[in-house]
């Protein structure tokens, strides 16, 4: 669960902790506390944040209400653990590259703090957590919700390490097309979870969060662009021209409104009122990066970026509150 896209790419793993955090004495000595805080930050835990959005209103829908607590408890921390496991898989196996990107540098597999310039945490040490998490996260979710429910957590994470970081990153423009994928499978789990199974209402917000990622992230990439050529990292804007970014950017970004609308009849008709406005909102921003960029000005894509991340947030709260409304159904 990257996403989430990861599987969703949206803020780094944090900062390393301060050099007054590690323990004095000989560089190979640190204290358990910089240990601890710096395998919880290789999770990524904003991105976890965005992910668990996404899971709780599926879990609404699929339930026409609220599910137990222990199975929403269940569900959202093995969901989290599994998320936690690719990403920090995700840190071990791009440290050279994060090394070498300014918005990355100061991910605790690289970043060098302390007395003898010490990283904060060794790559076995990430290795080991990453495996671990993504383990636990299985039997949680198989024991305490259903094997369906962990083996697609299980998909997420096999998805973002061997598709996207290992296969796609590294060699192709459209990495995060289809490595984004890996970011939109904690629909899938939210909804098995509570139904035991995959159905249609699911699979339109896995298309969903699908056709948002490119957008989101090639706002960001646009942004760091610098860093990702120095990383010989061939995301998009550093292989395309900025208006042939923008013009992608339009045209999936109106894909995912479209696919936004297709939950429409589960739905009801203020979901799909109000996920029309959403979506106007979402182009009319998308419109002006391009015609920023066709105008010659600075084309300012952080503004599409964090749009888009309340975007999401705002569309799956529409869910969640829809699922939970007695009345507003077709």
């Amino acid at each position: 669960m990257t996403h989430v896209t990861s599987a969703l790419p949206a803020a780094g793993a944090g900062d390393v902790p301060a050099p007054a955090e590690v323990a004095d004495g000989p560089a190979t000595r640190r204290s358990p506390r910089v240990i601890v805080r710096s395998l919880f930050l290789l999770t990524k835990p904003r991105i976890i944040e965005l992910l668990l959005v996404t899971t709780l209103p599926t879990m609404l829908l699929a339930a026409h209400g609220l599910p137990s607590a222990r199975l929403i408890a269940v569900t959202l921390i093995g969901g989290a653990m599994s998320a936690g496991s690719a990403n920090t898989l995700n840190c071990y196996i791009d440290r050279d590259i994060d090394a070498v990107m300014k918005r990355t540098s100061r991910r605790p597999l690289v970043a060098h703090s302390g007395r003898g310039g010490q990283v904060a945490i060794k790559p076995v040490e990430a290795l080991v957590s990453g495996i671990v998490l993504g383990a636990a996260s299985t039997l949680l979710l198989g024991l305490a919700a259903n094997w369906i429910a962990a083996l697609l957590a299980d998909c997420a994470i096999l998805f973002y390490v061997f598709v996207y970081t290992l296969g796609l990153k590294r060699r192709t423009a459209s990495n995060i097309v289809i490595g984004g994928a890996a970011g939109c499978f904690p629909v899938l789990v939210g909804w098995a979870a509570v139904t035991g199974s995959v159905a249609w209402p699911a699979i339109a917000l896995f298309a969903v969060i699908f056709l948002w990622t490119p957008p989101h992230f090639w706002a960001l990439a646009m942004k760091f662009r610098d860093d990702y050529a120095a990383a010989n990292v061939p995301m998009l804007p550093v292989v395309a021209t900025p208006a042939v970014v923008a013009r992608k950017i339009i045209l999936y970004s109106w894909a995912m409104v479209a696919a936004t609308l297709t939950l429409a009849p589960y739905a009801g008709w203020i979901y799909t009122a109000v996920a029309a406005a959403l979506g106007v909102w979402f182009l009319v921003e998308a419109h002006r990066l391009r015609g920023r960029i066709a105008g010659g000005s600075a084309p300012a894509p952080m503004r599409l970026f964090h749009l888009s991340i309340a975007y999401l947030t705002l569309l799956f709260a529409l869910v969640a509150v829809t699922a939970l409304l007695p009345w507003g159904h077709w």
